[in-house]
């Protein structure tokens, strides 16, 4: 996912949700992750910073704090609302062109992150899919023992232990498709990534394969296997 702000952008967006008049700064998240449709959502640590920078530059004031006691406010809120000062809006005035292209770029970037949710969406919902299909397919070519048959005891473990394995494999799959994201935002992603995953990934199936005997890995040479999909 790309950045969702470029540099200095975050900064000037600052200044346009507060043309409508004075906001807490949980206030501000807030109203950021509702444009975003909830696809982006602000840390306390990326908008304080700025608006303490904006109130260094005389853009903005910060009203004193309420009490303590105000219901509904956090300790966030009850650092006190920030408003536009003339300086603030003479800025906005003046960058009105800037204003109107970052419009433009958030409405651009909100319809690209949710494209990306509902790739995720249709990713995981055709991956759900597969493995129910998988499971019923499982069930019906599964022996079915007759009403005096004891349950394998090693056939049991076995079934419980491959559910666990499966669980770890997701459980990988999500960490490492999670770091891959994160290093993309910031352009590190290397082909030395890319050769180490498949390094580390062929070495971990050959290992696996070796603890189970009737796994492809016992096949004779030139046997044929089957390409994952």
């Amino acid at each position: 996912m790309p950045p969702v702000f470029a540099h200095g952008e975050l900064r000037l967006y600052l200044l346009v949700l507060l043309m409508d008049g004075p906001r807490h700064g949980y206030e501000l998240i807030t109203e950021l992750t509702r444009r975003f449709g909830g696809t982006y959502r602000p840390s306390a640590g990326t908008i304080y910073p700025r608006l303490a920078r904006l109130e260094e530059e005389g853009l903005v004031r910060r009203s004193a704090p309420g009490p303590s006691g105000t219901p509904g406010l956090s300790g966030a809120g009850r650092k006190g609302t920030y408003e536009l000062t003339p300086a603030g809006q003479a800025e906005l005035d003046a960058r009105l062109d800037d204003v109107k292209r970052l419009e433009r770029s958030v409405a651009e970037t909100v319809r690209s992150l949710a494209d990306d949710v509902r790739a995720d969406i249709r990713d995981t919902m055709r991956g759900l899919r597969a493995e129910l299909a998988a499971a019923a397919q499982e069930v019906r070519t599964r022996p079915r023992p007759g009403p005096d048959t004891v349950p394998d005891p090693r056939r049991t473990q076995s079934y419980s232990l491959r559910h666990d394995a499966e669980a770890v494999l997701q459980r990988f799959r999500n960490d490492v498709l999670a770091d891959l994201r994160e290093a993309d935002v910031t352009g590190t992603v290397s082909a030395l990534t890319v050769e180490t995953l498949r390094t580390v990934l062929d070495s971990a199936r050959s290992a696996i394969r070796g603890t189970l005997p009737n796994s492809a890995s016992s096949a004779p040479p030139g046997a044929h296997r089957t390409s994952p999909q």
